[in-house]
């Protein structure tokens, strides 16, 4: 089915449609821990609104920090509990039942408002959203910094690293 029609005419996903989404980003969650550390690597894009710019990051790492820092703002203590021993630490529902002290149907009640929770924060954030993965992880990055002013001194002009004072050399 895919989309709920509500009252006013517009269209809102579904709650399988919600769920679907975040196990496609957990499923990508997964992938991006369990892969081998040395094949992660340094991706380079252009930069919008012209010149040479070029931003450097490190996606894979990104999106793990991102998906799990999305998901400890979002949920309740109660919720959290669940989804840090079903979801991230992996326990089958027999051991957080037990652990929690939930009855079977409660638990599963309980993971699928989760999902749907999540798989809404996860297509609805701004400024960039989890989900569609294919537009985080190949999508261009947006620079909001003014461009620099051909006024100032020469002192003062030069690259984005040096007016933020980041540590290049250290960092790579």
């Amino acid at each position: 089915m895919g989309l709920r029609a509500v009252r006013r005419g517009s269209a809102n996903p579904c709650n399988c449609v919600l769920r679907a989404v975040f196990r496609a980003c957990f499923e990508r969650f997964r992938h991006c821990t369990y892969k081998e550390k040395h094949l992660s690597h340094v991706s380079l894009e252009y930069a919008p609104g012209g010149g040479r710019r070029i931003t450097w990051a490190r996606k894979d790492e990104e999106y793990v920090a991102d998906f799990y820092l999305v998901a400890r703002r979002t949920l309740e203590p109660n919720e959290w509990k669940i989804f840090t021993f079903h979801y991230l630490l992996g326990a089958d529902w027999r051991l957080c039942c037990r652990r929690l002290g939930m009855e079977r149907g409660n638990f599963f009640h309980a993971a699928y408002r989760i999902e749907q929770k999540l798989g809404r924060t996860f297509r609805e954030l701004k400024p960039y959203a989890l989900f569609p993965l294919a537009d985080y992880f190949h999508g261009r990055t947006y620079n909001d910094w003014p461009a620099i002013d051909k006024d100032r001194p020469a002192a003062r002009r030069g690259s984005l690293s040096r007016l933020l004072k980041v540590p290049v050399r250290q960092a790579a």
